[in-house]
């Protein structure tokens, strides 16, 4: 399997989580106030989660698949706001087929807005930076909705699993 199919697909599966565990937080009864819960002081509130989240995703499409897609520079203010970014992240990234990603071994170059620099290739790209920070970020925000009494856990996490289960005799 080719990095681009890789990640294509786990932004893929890890986004739908993202929509789901949302749909579950739209009837939780903190409701949008939810938006503004973190899990330490120091760390970013739900709402910067979800669309740090998607930076993610759009960076990697915009560098590695030839997207030209705007990054949110807001918050969502709602549940459902956080819903529909995460529906148009996963239409994105399905726009973006790993037929069109980079080579594995092309250069990617970046600069960080405080200042730092990188260069590696393209699969570097993906699998030390793309997919652990949207990882984190989505992990993070699971974590956020969990601590705050959410009823998930490891199957609404790993959803796409079950695409793999198999009943052993008993």
């Amino acid at each position: 399997m080719s990095y681009a199919t890789s990640a294509h697909t786990v932004f893929d599966q890890t986004l739908g989580m993202l929509g789901d565990i949302l749909a579950k937080a739209a009837g939780h009864d903190a409701g949008d106030a939810l938006l503004a819960a973190k899990l330490a002081d120091d760390m970013f509130p739900l709402a910067m989660q979800v669309r740090f989240t998607g930076h993610q995703v759009v960076n990697t499409l915009n560098r590695l698949a030839g997207g030209d897609h705007p990054l949110a520079d807001t918050d969502p203010a709602t549940i459902a706001d956080a819903r529909a970014h995460i529906a148009d992240l996963r239409a994105m990234n399905s726009a973006h087929g790993p037929e069109g990603w980079l080579k594995s071994d092309a250069r990617v170059e970046f600069d960080l807005p405080n200042g730092m620099a990188f260069a590696m290739e393209a699969h570097e790209y993906v699998r030390d930076w793309s997919l652990p920070n949207f990882y984190f970020h989505a992990t993070t925000a699971y974590a956020i909705l969990r601590r705050e009494g959410l009823a998930i856990g490891k199957g609404d996490f790993l959803p796409h699993m079950m695409q793999y289960f198999v009943k052993k005799p008993d």
